[in-house]
C-alpha cells in the first residue's frame, strides 16, 4: 500500500484488518467536512492526510463567507493533493429555492470545484427536479453525490421510501449516495436520539441496497465509525469525518486502534 511503504515504519508491522484500498479506489472512501478551516490548517490537514481523504466538502453554506482568493487556493490545494471537493447541500438547497440553480453551478465550476451534492435535506425537492439538477450537473463537468434522508427527525422518512430513493438516485447516475446523518450524527436515519447505530435499520438498509459500494454513510462519531467498520468491513465509505479524526478513522479501518483490534482477534479466536 503506497501509504504504508511511504511510512517510517515499512515492512516492520502488518495491518491486523487486511485488504485496505489505496487511492485512488472507488471504495472505502473517507469524506472530510470543512467548517471553515483557514488555509494553514488546510495545508497542513493535506499534507499529512492527503492519502486517506478522497473528499472534502466546505459544509453547509460556508464557502459563501470566504475571501474569494481564499476559497480559490483551499478547492486548488485539495485538487492538487488529489482529494475531490464540493460545496454543502444546503447551499444547493438555497440555489434552488431561489431559482439560480443554473448560476450555481457555473460559479462552483468557474471556482474549480469536482463534485456537486444534491440534497432535499430541508426544502422538498420533486423527484423531476431532482433529476434535472443531476442531468444538469453532470453536463457541466462535475461528479455527483446525492443525499437521502431529513435532517429533521419530525420530517423523517421510512426506510421503504429511502431504499427507493437510493436505487432512483444510482439508477439516473449519481455516483454516490449519502445517508444523512447530520453533523451531530443523532436522531437520523441509522442513529437514535444519542447517535448510537439503530441495528435493525441499518441491517434492512443494507439488506436492500444494490450496491453497497456507492453508499457514502455520514458517520461523524467515532462508536458510528466503528460499528459501520465491523458491520462493512475497512473499506465502506464514511462521510462528514472531522479533520482532526482522520487518521484516528485510518487506524480503526485497519485495526490499529483498540476497538476493532478487538474485534479482530474475538473473531480470530485469540483471547
Amino acid at each position: 500500500m503506497q501509504y504504508k511503504d511511504q511510512s517510517a515504519w515499512r515492512d516492520v508491522l502488518e495491518f491486523p484488518i487486511g485488504g485496505r484500498q489505496q487511492k485512488p479506489r472507488r471504495t472505502g472512501k473517507t469524506m472530510v467536512i470543512d467548517k471553515g478551516l483557514g488555509l494553514t490548517e488546510f495545508k497542513d490537514l493535506l499534507e499529512v492526510a492527503a492519502p486517506y481523504i478522497d473528499f472534502i466538502k466546505l459544509g453547509f453554506g460556508t464557502s459563501v463567507f470566504y475571501p474569494a482568493e481564499i476559497l480559490r487556493e483551499k478547492i486548488r490545494l485539495a485538487r492538487s493533493h488529489a482529494v475531490d471537493i464540493f460545496p454543502g447541500g444546503t447551499f444547493f438547497e438555497v440555489a434552488v429555492l431561489q431559482g439560480r440553480l443554473s448560476l450555481y453551478l457555473q460559479t462552483a465550476r468557474e471556482l474549480g470545484y469536482t463534485f456537486i451534492e444534491i440534497s432535499d435535506g430541508t426544502i422538498d425537492l420533486s423527484r423531476t427536479l431532482r433529476y434535472a439538477a443531476l442531468r444538469q450537473a453532470r453536463a457541466a463537468g462535475f461528479g455527483v453525490i446525492t443525499e437521502v434522508g431529513k435532517k429533521d427527525p419530525r420530517d423523517a422518512l421510512s426506510d421503504t421510501h429511502i431504499l427507493s430513493q437510493i436505487a432512483m438516485d444510482l439508477e439516473a447516475g449519481a455516483d454516490y449516495v449519502i445517508v444523512e446523518g447530520r453533523e451531530s450524527g443523532q436522531g437520523v436515519v441509522i442513529y437514535d436520539s444519542r447517535g448510537v447505530v439503530k441495528e435493525d435499520t441499518l441491517a434492512y438498509l443494507i439488506e436492500g441496497i444494490g450496491d453497497l459500494d456507492r453508499i457514502i454513510w455520514e458517520a461523524p462519531q467515532k462508536q458510528q465509525q466503528q460499528a459501520l467498520i465491523i458491520n462493512l468491513g475497512a473499506n465502506v465509505n464514511l462521510g462528514n469525518v472531522q479533520p482532526g479524526d482522520v487518521l484516528a478513522l485510518e487506524a480503526l479501518r485497519v485495526g490499529l486502534r483498540g476497538d476493532t483490534l478487538r474485534t479482530t482477534l474475538v473473531r480470530e479466536g485469540v483471547s
